[in-house]
């Protein structure tokens, strides 16, 4: 297998799906949450309240590193040989996984997950969407070079 780089691009799209769906779970949450603190349910308020706070920064990372990939923490580049699978990291850090690299896909055929272990022993866990990548054709070639770590 030879060596495939693959460059990323933002997913606008799907930071706009993401945004249809977290910001309404997140509002709704927060909402009927200070309905019940105002009605004296303090208890379920602050649990309401955990759950939309939890929910927000769920979203938050998934929008902003994921498919926008303003973080520093978020990869920009994906390259794959026989040997590991690196990650090349909007800070400019390269990532590269070479002890127990696994590639799992999804059944829609939208994202794929990959971990692994990196140099130093950290374990490591990575998302990829089909929107970051150039085109139908560049996606389905990144799946086909990662079958191997399936």
């Amino acid at each position: 297998m030879a060596k495939s780089d693959y460059k990323l691009t933002p997913d606008r799209r799907g930071a706009a799906w993401d945004s249809l769906l977290y910001l309404p779970v997140v509002i709704l949450l927060g909402a009927y949450s200070l309905v019940l603190w105002h009605q004296n349910n303090q208890a379920f308020a602050y649990l309401l309240m955990f759950l939309a706070s939890f929910m927000a920064f769920i979203g938050a990372n998934r929008i902003l590193s994921g498919r926008l990939m303003l973080l520093p923490s978020a990869p920009v580049a994906l390259s794959v040989s026989k040997q590991h699978v690196s990650v090349r990291l909007r800070n400019n850090d390269q990532v590269a996984l070479v002890k127990e690299v696994r590639f799992f896909s999804d059944y829609a055929g939208k994202s794929f997950g990959l971990t692994g272990i990196d140099m130093s022993g950290k374990k490591r866990q990575y998302v990829f969407h089909r929107g970051q990548f150039e085109s139908q054709a560049v996606y389905d070639d990144a799946l086909a070079s990662l079958r191997v770590y399936k």
